[in-house]
């Protein structure tokens, strides 16, 4: 687990998340919690639990719950539903879209 944190920007070596310093908000905001704006310390624990959830194997049970349940509840969230929102991509897009859902396809319409 290595986390890169500097003056603007965080990120990890095995969650695809990141955070950046947004000057206009006064304020960090993390890929995985869209329109929220954190202080500093708050964003650290977001990406630590990013990049902790990002653990190959991790279940329930695993003995990295109870640290995962303890980062989650410092942001509000449950290990479930922290869990769910960092197994994401970032920008909340779900790679597997629903055909109901997809733009047409403008060419084939000419």
């Amino acid at each position: 687990m290595t986390l890169r944190i500097d003056d603007t920007a965080m990120s990890s070596d095995r969650a695809a998340h990141t955070a950046r310093y947004a000057a206009d908000r006064n304020g960090w905001e993390v890929s995985w919690l869209p329109g929220q704006t954190l202080d500093r310390n708050t964003a650290i624990t977001a990406m630590v639990l990013a990049d902790t959830t990002a653990e190959p194997g991790l279940r329930e049970g695993h003995r990295l719950g109870p640290f995962v349940q303890g980062r989650a509840e410092e942001l509000g969230l449950t290990a479930p539903g922290a869990t769910a929102r960092t197994c994401q991509p970032p920008g909340g897009t779900n790679r597997q879209q629903d055909p109901a859902s997809r733009q047409p396809d403008r060419q084939a319409a000419d």
